[in-house]
């Protein structure tokens, strides 16, 4: 199989030595035009480079959708892979044989989700992030697109989540999800004033996104997915993550 995965990047970093496989990209180009790389720029083509402080990595991901020829496309990061070994080493992560081995049975890999146990991914939002945003896509999933309304209540109401945007799908179901997603969030993105957001919060597309990846999937069971686990490749600090969580658990709901 022809299969590209995308290295979402915004420096200069090292990548993986098999640029057969993994393509990156660096993202947000069309806002820093002078940043020295040498990587292809997320600003070539059919794009939405522009939008990158407030889509993240989906501009790299609406990128991959609409500029190449792959019979499967993925994303990582520059300091996050897939790895079937959970080492912190650029030459254990995912090889082509290892994707091509679990897509020969699978239509779609996904990082291993993100378990929350104390709180609802509606809740962990909530707690972290504006509610409007949230709150609006509810309201445009279930007048526009209402087939997918209840996989959106079922997502929202469950304590795990596949987060990041990371994924490796087989072109049919990525070009269906993209089509999807992109429609969605443009019809968000047009009703949604974040004129007031701090630049965090402006990233809400991104946000928004890590949550919509799971209703999708909800609704389409007939694609064949697996889980495999993902590494950081510097040091996480989770002590001062779980404090964070927690203290965001104790604070009002945003609004």
């Amino acid at each position: 199989m022809n299969i590209k995965i995308l290295v979402a990047a915004h420096k200069n970093y090292e990548m993986p030595a098999d640029q057969s496989l993994y393509l990156p990209i660096f993202v947000g180009k069309a806002l820093h035009p002078d940043v020295n790389h040498t990587f292809i720029g997320d600003n070539t083509g059919d794009n939405i480079s522009v939008k990158n402080a407030h889509y993240n990595e989906l501009t790299a991901i609406y990128w991959a959708w609409k500029n190449l020829d792959a019979d499967a496309i993925g994303l990582v990061h520059y300091r996050r892979y897939f790895s079937s070994k959970r080492q912190k080493d650029l030459a254990q992560i995912l090889s082509k044989k290892e994707v091509n081995t679990l897509l020969a049975d699978h239509d779609i890999i996904l990082p291993t989700k993100r378990r929350y146990y104390v709180e609802t991914n509606q809740h962990h939002y909530l707690h972290a992030h504006h509610a409007e945003p949230l709150q609006l896509t509810e309201q445009i999933i279930k007048s526009r697109y209402p087939d997918y309304f209840d996989a959106f209540q079922q997502v929202m109401d469950r304590r795990s989540a596949h987060m990041f945007n990371m994924f490796i799908m087989k072109k049919k179901p990525f070009d269906e999800y993209c089509t999807w997603l992109f429609a969605i969030l443009s019809e968000v993105e047009q009703e949604l004033d974040i004129t007031d957001y701090d630049p965090y919060e402006a990233r809400v597309f991104g946000f928004l996104s890590e949550r919509l990846l799971d209703v999708w999937l909800a609704q389409h069971l007939n694609y064949k997915t697996v889980e495999v686990p993902f590494v950081f490749m510097e040091p996480q600090n989770w002590f001062k993550k779980g404090g964070s969580m927690l203290l965001r658990m104790l604070k009002p709901k945003r609004v």
